[in-house]
């Protein structure tokens, strides 16, 4: 089924028999898209199904081995980014394209200069900001340098650089997948109004809850096959779930009550201060049991990242104390790091899967060793590898946990996102730590991979083992945690069972209000 378009209005978007190779790897197999204008279109699957290449097919990033594009009726060559741009095509991308030291204005110009003299093309970008800003809500300070901007006001630049850019047609893929809950909220008013000024959107995310909440018309592709187009309104998170992975999928995690035994990581009085003296945490004292989920929740900056790269040994603490089974760890980071954290049996899967968890040019096999290169299933002798051994260990891991395609010397870069991070769960859990530390675990991951996931992190829970979650996603929270704790200015908020509380109270702790302090 496909989208109508009436006699006198044609497609914004019309891609036909779209076919794309990468050597043996079928990305696309003759794709037929149709988009209507005004409208948000949904496309959903599985990471590796062909989501993003089809869209960097549109924007001009690949060539198409076969097919035709159609922007508003018309046949339209697309050899890169400048013809999309040109076309009324923008993009914004799940790893922002953004130069960090670069202010806002800077970025929006970038690219699309007026001439050799910057100051009047800065002059027109403020300008024009200021008027982008108040149509479509998306304020920010044009003069704030990217890397000083949160997460959520970072993707308003990306936006604002397609419309300044005059894009009638918006591609955004994976566009909430580093948001928190708020700034996802304020993100679907940002769509809504973008679609009532008359832009086409094109919305790829696993994300179900939100292809109902915002599309008009959904896609769904399997193995680089489109398998059907359907309105939103007539399907359900159930039925899209079946289309993009071919069976039926769990929309809710699976686990039993926990059987919690000892302390296995006990943190008392804590306190991290950064390179600025500015506290990241305060006083932070909690801990974890053998055989019990604690779940972290809070609004992304308020603590957890630091609280986690402190318990992986990546970086020192001001204060305080961590003992892991009983045993003091050393917290100044001369005697103490990310290596001897894994040997006391600490794995650590970390929030960000390409800064910290991987070395991207480098190969699947080589990111298996990462931090386990003194393992000696992967000695040869004293001095060198067994690569054959290791190149083994990860194809049997690959094969274990469904990463696509299932190729040990594909550098980490060419995985998506989802498989990123399949290959750093795998390598973290297989380990049989005694403690995970595992932050965003199913961030930019499809619908089917999550469901794997969870799974993993309840098996793992089931053998008895400790686990700190960090996550963003309060669903997320709730269906994992044996215990919730929240987090809000480097402090813990309060502690919760996940069946005595609710998304509105938890809501507040991570504001900083609780009801027996009031704001914190």
């Amino acid at each position: 089924m496909t989208e109508t378009a009436s006699a006198d209005v044609p497609y914004a978007i019309e891609l036909m028999g779209i076919s794309k190779a990468f050597g043996p790897v079928q990305a696309n197999k003759d794709i037929s898209l149709q988009v209507s204008k005004g409208t948000i279109h949904g496309i959903v699957g599985e990471n590796g199904a062909g989501k993003s290449t089809l869209m960097s097919i549109l924007y001009g990033f690949y060539k198409a081995d076969a097919g035709d594009i159609y922007i508003n009726g018309q046949l339209t060559h697309i050899p890169d980014s400048q013809a999309a741009i040109r076309a009324g095509i923008g993009m914004v991308h799940q790893h922002f394209k953004l130069v960090e030291n670069f202010t806002v204005v800077e970025n929006v110009i970038l690219g699309a200069e007026d001439g050799a003299m910057l100051k009047p093309s800065v002059a027109k970008a403020r300008k024009l900001l200021k008027q982008l800003a108040e149509e479509y809500q998306l304020h920010v300070d044009p003069d704030s340098v990217i890397e000083e901007l949160s997460v959520g006001h970072a993707q308003r630049v990306e936006i604002l650089k397609q419309l300044y850019r005059e894009a009638d047609i918006l591609i955004l893929d994976e566009p909430t997948g580093v948001l928190t809950p708020s700034e996802a909220n304020h993100f679907f008013r940002i769509l809504d109004g973008l679609k009532a000024e008359g832009k086409t959107i094109v919305l790829i995310t696993h994300k179900l809850r939100e292809i109902m909440r915002v599309t008009d018309t959904v896609s769904v592709m399997r193995r680089g096959e489109m398998t059907d187009t359907v309105p939103t309104a007539s399907t359900s998170p159930e039925e899209l779930a079946e289309m993009m992975v071919g069976r039926k999928v769990l929309l809710r995690v699976d686990k039993q009550p926990a059987k919690s035994g000892k302390v296995v990581v006990d943190v008392r009085n804590l306190t991290v201060r950064d390179d600025q003296k500015v506290e990241r945490l305060k006083d932070v004292s909690l801990s974890v049991r053998a055989g019990e989920i604690l779940g972290i929740a809070g609004v992304a900056g308020n603590g957890q990242s630091e609280l986690l790269k402190v318990l992986g040994g990546m970086i020192p603490a001001t204060s305080g104390t961590i003992e892991m089974n009983g045993a003091a760890i050393d917290l100044t980071g001369k005697r103490s790091d990310g290596q001897s954290r894994r040997a006391r049996g600490i794995s650590h899967v970390p929030e960000d899967r390409q800064r910290e968890g991987l070395i991207m040019p480098f190969m699947a096999w080589e990111n298996m060793a990462f931090g386990y290169h003194n393992d000696p299933a992967y000695q040869l002798n004293r001095l060198l590898m067994d690569n054959n051994a290791l190149k083994r260990i990860t194809a049997d891991k690959m094969q274990s946990y469904d990463v696509r395609p299932p190729d040990p010397m594909l550098a980490a870069k060419n995985f998506s996102g989802g498989n990123q991070q399949k290959l750093v769960v795998a390598r973290e859990i297989e380990r049989n730590p005694d403690l995970l530390l595992v932050g965003q675990p199913t961030r930019g991951v499809d619908i089917g991979a999550i469901e794997f996931i969870h799974k993993q992190i309840i098996a793992l829970r089931d053998q008895g083992k400790a686990i700190l979650l960090v996550s963003v996603e309060l669903d997320e929270i709730f269906g994992l945690s044996d215990r919730i704790a929240v987090m809000f200015d480097g402090r813990i908020m309060g502690e919760r069972l996940p069946d005595e509380t609710d998304e509105r109270e938890l809501g507040l702790l991570m504001a900083g209000v609780s009801e027996e302090k009031g704001a914190a």
